[in-house]
C-alpha cells in the first residue's frame, strides 16, 4: 500500500522535478518506508512506498526489461504469483518477488486488458515512454483511490487530492454544483470532486492518454461491473450456504499474503467477527485484533468486540475515544479525507488505526458485506414501506395529507415519535426519493435545500437514481443493492483507505474481491433478507464459527455519541464555528436557516445531528482547503483559536 503522484505534460516544463517532489511529500504518510521519481521531458512519475511484500526489492517506480515503462503503482494484487508463470514463460524476466512487476509486465503482454487479469486493490499509472502514453487504472470496486486533473496540456494525478493541489498550475476552486448532493448525503457520487476540474477515475474504470497524437486526448473505459443477477437458482439453500463458506474462506486466506505483521479490525460484528475467526484457523501464530469504542457505553461495542476475541482466542487490544479526543482530531482527519467527512465513525477508523500501527503494517476488515448482503436496516424497512405505501394509496388524499402533517409538527407527540413516524410511509411520499433516500440517506431533503440554498437545486439525487433506474428489470432489492455498490460504498472505502493511510497502515476487504462479489449477485433474494433476518446466508455460513449471541445481534453500524456530544455544554465552539460570517456556510447558504436549525436542535424539539454534522464538516474543509482560513483548525475543534473567530 503507497501513495502515487504524477504529471505528463505536451511539451517540456522546468521544474518538475520540484513539483513532483512536493506533491509525493505532500502524502509521504502513505509511504513512510521508501520514495522514489521518475523523470523524462514530458513525464515525471513519483513514489512513496509502504513496504509490504518484498520489503527489500519492491523499489518504485518500477521499470521493464528495456526501460520503457515506469509504474507507480497502489495496492496488492493478490493472484500474482498465480500469474507470473505464464508471464516468464512469455520471456519477462522477473528480478523482484513483488506483485508491482506483475502488473508491470502484464502490461507489456496484455497492454490495458491486463487490468482484467487481476483480483485485487489497485490503483497505479504506466508510463511508456516510447509511444508518449501513459495507461492508469482503478480497481473494480474502487478500494484504492485515483484522482486527476487534466486541462490539455497538464494531465496530473494521485492517491489523494491535496498532492494534486501542490503542483502550480492546478488552481483551488469550489465545484459549488455539488452542494446539494453533499448535502444530502455528505459526499458527491460522480466523478467531478468537490475541487473544479479535480476528478475521480471512478472504479472499474481505466484511462489512456496519449500525448504524442496531433491532439493530445484522453480516453476513459469501463472494463467492469457488477453483473446483474442471474435468473437460474442452480443451489438449494444449504448448497449456497456451503459455497457462501467456501468462497469466504478462499477470499479471506487470499488476503493473508504479507511479509510483515498483520491483524484484524474487530468490531463484535458478524463481519468481522467471522474473518477473524476464519484467519484464526488459518494461521498457526497468534492473531492480532483491534477494537475502538467510546466512553459512552450504549454507543460502545468493545464488549462485543472483547467476546469474540475471547472465543476465538486472538491477542485483543482496544482504544477508548472521548468527545475531547473526536473533536481535537476531526480537523486533521478531514484534511486527510480532502472533502468533508461523511460519517462520525471515519475518526473512529482513525483512532483504531492508529492503535493496530504500533503492532502491524496490515489490518483485514470487514467493509463491504451489508451492500453485498442486505445488512442495513434501511433495506428490510424500505421493502416493508414499499408494501405498506401500495395500501395505503386508497386512503383517500386530504387525510393522508392531514396525517402526516400531524406526524411531522404535533406537540402531542414527543421528537422521538415523530421521527419514527417520518420514517414510515405515514409519513412519506411513495416515490424513491421520499420512502428510501430522503427517509434513510439525506441530511438535508431536496425540500431542506430549498430553503437553505440561495439557488434551489434542480435534482438532489440524480446520480442515486441513475444507477438504481439501470436495474429496472431486476428486484427492488437488487437495485438498492446495485446503487449502493456504485455511490455508497464507493465513499466508505475512500473512508477505509484515508484513515488507514493517515496512519501509514494498508487496510483489506476481504468480502470485495471481485469473484466474490460476482458470486453474491446469484443469491437469490430470499436468502439475504429472511423476515427479520438480514445477511441470512451468511450467518448460516459462519454459524459454527462464532458464538450465536455475536451472530443473531442487532446490528449496531459503529454508532457514534454524536447527538450527545452536540448537546453538550462544551460544544458551544462548534456553533460558534458554524456562525462564523467569514465561513463557507455564510458565502453559499441562508444562515437564517442555519441558526434556525442550531436553535430547534438544542431545545430538542428537533434532533438535527446528521444536519449539523454535514455543516460543521463543510464549514472546516472550506477553510482547510478554499477561505485560507485553515491554520485556526489545526489544534482541533473548540479550541482557543476556533472559538474567538
Amino acid at each position: 500500500m503507497c501513495g502515487i503522484a504524477g504529471f505528463v505534460t505536451t511539451k517540456p516544463v522546468s521544474g518538475g522535478e520540484a513539483m513532483l517532489a512536493r506533491m509525493t511529500d505532500e502524502i509521504r504518510h502513505r509511504g513512510p518506508d521508501d520514495f522514489g521519481y521518475y523523470h523524462d521531458a514530458l513525464a515525471h512519475i513519483g513514489h512513496r512506498r509502504l513496504s509490504i511484500i518484498d520489503v527489500a526489492g519492491g523499489h518504485q517506480p518500477m521499470t521493464n526489461e528495456d526501460r520503457t515503462l515506469w509504474l507507480t503503482y497502489n495496492g496488492e494484487i493478490f493472484n500474482h504469483a498465480d500469474l507470473r508463470p505464464a508471464l516468464e514463460q512469455a520471456g519477462h524476466r522477473y528480478v523482484t518477488r513483488a506483485d508491482t512487476e506483475t502488473v508491470l509486465h502484464a502490461y507489456e503482454q496484455h497492454g490495458p486488458d491486463s487490468v482484467k487479469l487481476f483480483r485485487g486493490m489497485f490503483a497505479y499509472g504506466i508510463w511508456d515512454s516510447r509511444r508518449q502514453r501513459l495507461f492508469c487504472a482503478r480497481d473494480r470496486l474502487g478500494i484504492k483511490p485515483l484522482y486527476y486533473y487534466w486541462d490539455g496540456q497538464l494531465f496530473a494525478f494521485a492517491s489523494e487530492i491535496k498532492a494534486l493541489l501542490e503542483h502550480p498550475s492546478i488552481s483551488v476552486e469550489l465545484q459549488e454544483e455539488l452542494l446539494p448532493e453533499v448535502l444530502a448525503f455528505g459526499y458527491a457520487s460522480e466523478e467531478r470532486t468537490l475541487f473544479r476540474n479535480i476528478r475521480k477515475l471512478m472504479p472499474g474504470h481505466h484511462l489512456v492518454l496519449d500525448v504524442k497524437a496531433s491532439t493530445p486526448r484522453l480516453h476513459i473505459e469501463s472494463y467492469w461491473d457488477v453483473p446483474a443477477p442471474e435468473k437460474i437458482e442452480d443451489l438449494d439453500e444449504r448448497g449456497w450456504i456451503a459455497e457462501t463458506r467456501r468462497r469466504l474462506e478462499e477470499t479471506v486466506q487470499m488476503r493473508l499474503m504479507s511479509d510483515v505483521p498483520l491483524g484484524m479490525f474487530l468490531s463484535g460484528g458478524v463481519d468481522s467477527s467471522a474473518i477473524a475467526a476464519i484467519i484464526r484457523r488459518s494461521t498457526d501464530g497468534p492473531v492480532k485484533t483491534f477494537a475502538v469504542g467510546y466512553r459512552e457505553a450504549p454507543f460502545s461495542e468493545l464488549s462485543y468486540a472483547a467476546r469474540v476475541a475471547r472465543a476465538i482466542g486472538t491477542d485483543h487490544h482496544e482504544t477508548v475515544v472521548g468527545m475531547d479526543d473526536f473533536f481535537t482530531a476531526l480537523p486533521r482527519l478531514i484534511w486527510h479525507e480532502d472533502e468533508p467527512i461523511a460519517w462520525p465513525s471515519s475518526v473512529s477508523l482513525y483512532f483504531v488505526s492508529k492503535l493496530a500501527a504500533e503492532q502491524v503494517k496490515v489490518v483485514l476488515t470487514g467493509e463491504g458485506s451489508d451492500e453485498l448482503f442486505a445488512g442495513y436496516e434501511r433495506y428490510r424497512w424500505n421493502l416493508l414501506n414499499e408494501r405498506g405505501a401500495s395500501a395505503y394509496r386508497f386512503v383517500p388524499g386530504p387525510l393522508r395529507r392531514m396525517i402526516r402533517s400531524q406526524a411531522a409538527s404535533s406537540t402531542l407527540l414527543n421528537a422521538s415519535l415523530r421521527r419514527k413516524l417520518r420514517h414510515t410511509f405515514v409519513g412519506r411520499d411513495a416515490g424513491i426519493e421520499s420512502l428510501f433516500l430522503d427517509n434513510f440517506y439525506c441530511a438535508f431533503s431536496q425540500a431542506d435545500q430549498n430553503r437553505l440554498l440561495a439557488s434551489p437545486p434542480e435534482a438532489v439525487y440524480g446520480n442515486y437514481l441513475r444507477y438504481f433506474n439501470a436495474r429496472g428489470d431486476t428486484s427492488s432489492l437488487n437495485r438498492m443493492l446495485y446503487a449502493d455498490q456504485k455511490t455508497y460504498l464507493v465513499e466508505l472505502l475512500m473512508k477505509q483507505d484515508q484513515m488507514s493511510m493517515a496512519c501509514s497502515i494498508e487496510s483489506r476487504v476481504p468480502f470485495l474481491d471481485h469473484t466474490f462479489v460476482e458470486f453474491s449477485t446469484r443469491i437469490p433474494d430470499r436468502l439475504k433478507i429472511r423476515g427479520g433476518t438480514q445477511k441470512y446466508i451468511l450467518k448460516k455460513a459462519v454459524e459454527d464459527l462464532l458464538p450465536r449471541e455475536i451472530t443473531y445481534r442487532k446490528k449496531m453500524g459503529f454508532p457514534t455519541p454524536l447527538r450527545q456530544w452536540l448537546l453538550d455544554p462544551r460544544a458551544e465552539p462548534l456553533y460558534a464555528a458554524l456562525r462564523s460570517p467569514d465561513g463557507l456556510l455564510a458565502a453559499h447558504l441562508d444562515m437564517r436557516e442555519v441558526d434556525s436549525l442550531i436553535q430547534r436542535h438544542r431545545s430538542g424539539f428537533e434532533d438535527a445531528t446528521d444536519r449539523i454534522w454535514r455543516l460543521l464538516n463543510l464549514q472546516i474543509w472550506g477553510d482547510l482547503f478554499i477561505t485560507g482560513r485553515g491554520e485556526q483548525w489545526w489544534n482541533g475543534v473548540g479550541t482557543p483559536e476556533a472559538v474567538s473567530t
